[in-house]
C-alpha cells in the first residue's frame, strides 16, 4: 500500500508539474475579429489590473506603423496589423509577446481620401483558424496564410461588383460564418453584400440593393416619400455585419448606408429591412449593430439621427420599433431648435453591461459626450462632459470621443487622442477608474483597444503598443 501511494503521489506531482509547465497561452483568449471574440466588444479575460495608474500600466513594446484605422487581430499568440507604408497597403505579422516581426505582405495601392484623411485601410484583418483575411481602402480583398503571409486568393472587389467610389473608401470589416465569408462591398444594383467561399474567394450569392431599398419609406425625411432608386446610390457603409439568432432564424445583420437589412446566411435573401439614412447625402452609419434577444439597437451620428431600439417580429420577416430618439431629426421645438439625440454614435461602439448601454457619443470632437443609457428605454441616465471645449484645471485631461471594450467587469476606453481610461459599469454615476496620456499616441487614435493574454494592443496614427494589463499578485 505504501508503494502504491508513493505511485499515486508521483503521478499527482508529475500531472501538477505538467500543468505548471505548460505555455500559457494554452488559455489564451484570441482576439481574431473586429470587436473581439464575441463581436461585441467583450471579452471573457480576468485577472486585470482595477485601475489605470497616474504613470500608465507596464509598456511591453511598442513600434511605428503606417497610417490608418484599422484595429490589429491576434491568434494564438501571432498578432497581424493592417496598414498604409508608402504606396502600399501592407499585412504584418508579429510576436504578440515581442513585437517581432514574423512575415509582411503587400501590394500596390492608389488609395486617396478625398476628404483628406489618411490614406491607409480601415477595416480590421479577420484571422480564421490558417488564414487571414483583410479588406483594403480600395475594396482589395485578400486572403492570406497565417503561417508565413503566402497569398491565397485576391479579389478586387471594387471592379467585380460595380461598387460606387465610397465617402472614405472601403470600411467594413469581414465576417466569417458558417463557412461563408460575408462582405460588405456596396455593389449596384444588388451586391451591397456578397457571400463568399473562404478557401477560394468565389461568389457564393450577392444581395441587398435596389430590390430591398426602391419604394422603401423614407423614414425621417422631408414628406416621408417612397425612395426610387437612382442606380448611382452608395450602399457600402462603415458598419461591419454580425450573424445573430433571432426568433430561432440565423440571420446576417447588415448596417448598410441606407439603413438595417437581415439576410438570410445561405442564399442571401433579404428577410426584413428599416431604413435608417440621413436625409443628407454627407452621412455615414458606421456601428455594428448591438443585439440583445429578439432586439437590436442601430445609431448614427449625422445629422441628429440618433438611435433606434428594434425587435424582430415572430415571423422574423419585419421589424418593429421599441423606441427611436428623436423620433423626427427633422422636427423642429416651439423655440426653433432640434431634438438633440441622447445616443448618437459614429465610428465606436457603445457597449451594453447588465441592461445599460455606455458609450462615447458625438459626431465631432466639440461635441463628444460619454454617456450612459437604459437599453429598454433610452433614457439617459448620467452623462460626462468630454468635448475638447469642456477643458479646464478642474478637468485638465478630455477624451474626446473614444471607443471601448468591456473585460473583467470593467470598461477599458482609449480616447481618441490618445487617453487611456478605465471605468466601472453603473448605471447611477461615471465612475472611473483612472486615465493616463499614452506617450505617442496622437489624434486620431480611432481604432478600438484589443485584448489578448492580458496585454491590451493600442493603435494609433502612426503607433502600435502593447500594454501589460496583468494584474500583480
Amino acid at each position: 500500500m505504501q508503494v502504491i501511494g508513493a505511485s499515486w503521489k508521483a503521478s499527482l506531482y508529475s500531472l501538477i508539474l505538467a500543468a505548471l509547465l505548460a505555455p500559457s497561452h494554452c488559455c489564451r483568449a484570441d482576439w481574431t475579429q473586429l470587436l473581439g471574440p464575441h463581436r461585441d466588444g467583450t471579452s471573457d479575460e480576468t485577472g486585470l489590473i482595477d485601475k489605470i495608474p497616474s504613470n500608465g500600466p507596464p509598456v511591453l513594446w511598442e513600434k511605428a506603423v503606417g497610417k490608418g484605422y484599422a484595429a490589429p487581430s491576434i491568434q494564438g499568440g501571432t498578432l497581424v496589423y493592417f496598414h498604409r507604408d508608402k504606396n502600399q497597403e501592407a499585412v504584418v505579422a508579429v510576436d504578440g509577446a515581442t513585437g517581432a516581426q514574423l512575415w509582411r505582405h503587400a501590394y500596390t495601392s492608389q488609395y486617396r481620401d478625398p476628404y483628406g484623411y489618411n490614406n491607409g485601410p480601415r477595416a480590421a484583418p479577420l484571422i480564421a483558424s490558417n488564414r487571414v483575411y483583410t479588406f483594403g481602402a480600395e475594396g482589395k480583398l485578400t486572403c492570406l496564410a497565417l503561417k508565413d503571409g503566402a497569398i491565397v486568393w485576391q479579389r478586387d472587389t471594387a471592379a467585380d461588383f460595380l461598387v460606387p467610389e465610397a465617402f472614405f473608401g472601403a470600411g467594413s470589416s469581414p465576417l466569417l460564418e458558417g463557412g461563408r465569408l460575408y462582405v460588405m462591398v456596396g455593389g449596384q444594383p444588388n451586391s451591397g453584400m456578397v457571400a463568399l467561399d473562404p478557401e477560394t474567394g468565389k461568389t457564393i450569392w450577392q444581395s441587398v440593393g435596389q430590390a430591398c431599398w426602391d419604394g422603401v419609406i423614407a423614414a425621417g425625411w422631408r414628406g416621408e416619400r417612397k425612395y426610387r432608386w437612382s442606380g448611382e446610390e452608395k450602399l457600402a457603409s462603415y458598419s461591419s455585419p454580425i450573424a445573430a439568432t433571432l426568433q430561432g432564424q440565423r440571420m446576417i445583420l447588415c448596417f448598410m448606408r441606407q439603413g438595417l437589412a437581415a439576410v438570410n446566411p445561405t442564399n442571401g435573401a433579404v428577410q426584413s429591412v428599416k431604413w435608417f439614412q440621413s436625409e443628407a447625402n454627407d452621412s455615414v452609419n458606421a456601428m455594428t449593430p448591438v443585439i440583445l434577444g429578439n432586439d437590436i439597437l442601430i445609431s448614427a451620428a449625422y445629422y441628429r439621427m440618433g438611435s433606434a431600439l428594434l425587435h424582430v417580429e415572430p415571423d422574423g420577416k419585419s421589424f418593429g420599433e421599441i423606441w427611436h430618439q428623436p423620433a423626427n431629426p427633422l422636427l423642429r421645438d416651439p423655440n426653433g431648435g432640434f431634438e438633440e439625440p441622447i445616443l448618437g454614435m459614429h465610428w465606436s461602439q457603445p457597449l451594453l453591461v447588465d441592461g445599460y448601454l455606455y458609450g462615447f457619443t458625438g459626431r465631432n470632437e466639440p461635441d463628444a459626450w460619454f454617456r450612459c443609457v437604459e437599453w429598454k428605454t433610452g433614457k439617459k441616465m448620467w452623462e460626462r462632459d468630454e468635448r475638447w471645449a469642456a477643458h479646464s484645471a478642474e478637468q485638465p485631461s478630455i477624451m474626446g470621443r473614444g471607443s471601448m471594450i468591456y473585460a473583467d467587469g470593467k470598461l477599458i476606453a482609449l480616447g481618441e487622442g490618445g487617453i487611456l481610461a478605465m471605468y466601472k459599469p453603473n448605471p447611477a454615476k461615471c465612475e472611473e477608474l483612472g486615465r493616463w496620456q499614452v506617450p505617442k499616441l496622437i489624434h486620431p487614435c480611432w481604432a478600438a483597444p484589443v485584448l489578448s493574454d492580458k496585454r491590451l494592443y493600442l493603435r494609433g496614427e502612426d503607433q502600435l503598443l502593447c500594454l501589460d494589463m496583468a494584474a500583480k499578485k
